[in-house]
């Protein structure tokens, strides 16, 4: 039982174990009926996010805050969302050009950030073509699943 009353799927929470093995993720979190399951190995959270990778160090200079304007731009109809937890690059390599600025017209597919996750590059498209009103991620920023990290309208 739960301290809430409800029953616990343990069934579930096996299954979602089993995949942590199989795919070698560190946490999975879903919510099925307004209930929400998380199964996390033990990892030392202080040592992962120490530090941004090698290639991305030299990037980090000092920019203005892309952050949306007091509304909560998650809500927004345009909000672009990351897919996984990792760490979120605006550029494809340290020194060159950021792949959007805000006022940026973006096509559907185009990249927009780059998320590395388990030392893995994944360019994150927009879904959308349109014009880009604000960037809520800083590069070299960790991000988790669900986070906005772009508006498009």
């Amino acid at each position: 039982m739960t301290k809430d009353g409800g029953s616990l799927d343990t069934d579930l929470i096996r299954e979602l174990a089993t995949l942590l093995d199989e795919t070698s993720l560190t946490e999975i979190e879903i919510e099925i009926e307004g209930r929400r399951f998380r199964v996390a190995r033990n990892v030392n959270v202080t040592a992962a996010a120490v530090a941004p990778t090698p290639a991305h160090a030299a990037a980090e200079h000092t920019e203005p805050k892309r952050r949306a304007p007091s509304e909560d731009a998650g809500a927004h109809p345009g909000a672009v969302s990351s897919p996984m937890v990792g760490t979120a690059y605006r550029s494809p390599e340290p020194g060159a050009a950021p792949f959007i600025e805000i006022g940026s017209t973006v096509k559907s597919g185009q990249t927009l950030v780059i998320i590395e996750a388990m030392k893995t590059m994944n360019h994150i498209p927009s879904p959308k073509s349109g014009k880009v009103t604000a960037i809520l991620v800083e590069d070299g920023q960790p991000v988790e699943f669900g986070e906005p990290l772009v508006v498009i309208e």
